[in-house]
């Protein structure tokens, strides 16, 4: 390539790479360097692993993480099984598919805000739909946001209801991109719905569950808005992820350094999921 033509690349790549590095390199180098000064509210001239030896002491940090990874390992899994039972529905020979498709998507459009207001209407213990429901049976109904024991899956069950019918998307388009003579051969050697399903479906559709996979481990990682609604973490953090918890130590706490040690432990937990997902899982999701 001649130089002018490699001058020319490189200015028109300029402003996305400017963006770039504002937004994304500049801010995680500026929290690296942050989370090594100052400890509490108090800011230190010298450098420090205080707030990270804080981490490993931190028993909130504790019930946080637990938190966080069984809420991934719960919600990330159900809502892919759900997004391809209800995209194998929709993509067969049914009436009104259409209906039936932008019924599952219709969540996905709705505002965060607007799904936490919806579900709290669900939730609230004297007047929400599912304990008057409960009551008709004669039930007493439970406290879905106020009981530790249940306040967690109370808001698993709010996010796989609004990301299965987003992720049905990905998987209804895969399946209309499979080749139609493989089910006729399936057909013809007499195979039932599972071994298709088992043998010819589910490969095909690997590359397409990494990629739900990552936008949902993502998702569960970052989840904000709703515990504002629903929860702001509580009771006793029964219910806080770790991007909550970092923005209460930021902006409820003013505790600047330790948020950025938080995120620095965020990120490096994203990093090892990247690694896990792309290195090993990556492999092993093309059909032979």
């Amino acid at each position: 390539m001649q130089p002018s033509r490699q001058i020319q690349a490189w200015l028109l790549l300029l402003p996305a790479l400017c963006l770039l590095v504002a937004f994304t390199h500049y801010p995680v180098i500026k929290t690296i360097a942050r989370s090594f000064f100052g400890f509490g509210v108090r800011w230190q001239d010298a450098a420090s692993l205080d707030n990270y030896r804080y981490l490993l002491e931190d028993e909130v940090l504790m019930q946080v993480l637990y938190n966080s990874f069984l809420y991934a390992a719960i919600t990330v899994p159900v809502s892919i099984v759900l997004a391809i039972a209800m995209a194998l529905w929709v993509n067969g020979k049914l009436q009104f598919k259409g209906v039936l498709r932008t019924a599952y998507f219709t969540p996905t459009v709705l505002p965060m805000i607007s799904v936490a207001n919806i579900w709290l209407f669900f939730y609230s213990p004297e007047i929400g739909l599912l304990n008057k429901i409960l009551a008709w049976v004669g039930h007493s109904g439970y406290n879905w946001l106020g009981d530790p024991a249940i306040s967690l899956y109370s808001l698993m069950a709010m996010t796989i209801w609004k990301e299965a019918g987003f992720f049905m998307i990905f998987y209804l388009a895969a399946l209309q991109t499979i080749d139609t003579n493989l089910y006729h051969a399936a057909a013809i050697e007499n195979a039932n719905k599972w071994t298709i399903f088992r043998r010819i479906t589910f490969p095909l559709l690997m590359p397409t569950t990494l990629f739900v996979l990552v936008n949902a481990l993502l998702n569960a990682f970052k989840l904000v808005d709703h515990l504002f609604i629903l929860t702001k973490g509580g009771p006793n953090n029964a219910s806080n992820l770790l991007l909550y918890y970092i923005f209460e130590n930021a902006f409820s706490f003013f505790d600047t350094a330790y948020a950025s040690a938080l995120t620095v432990l965020l990120l490096l937990i994203l990093v090892a999921l990247a690694l896990l997902q792309f290195g090993i899982i990556e492999k092993r999701v093309h059909y032979r």
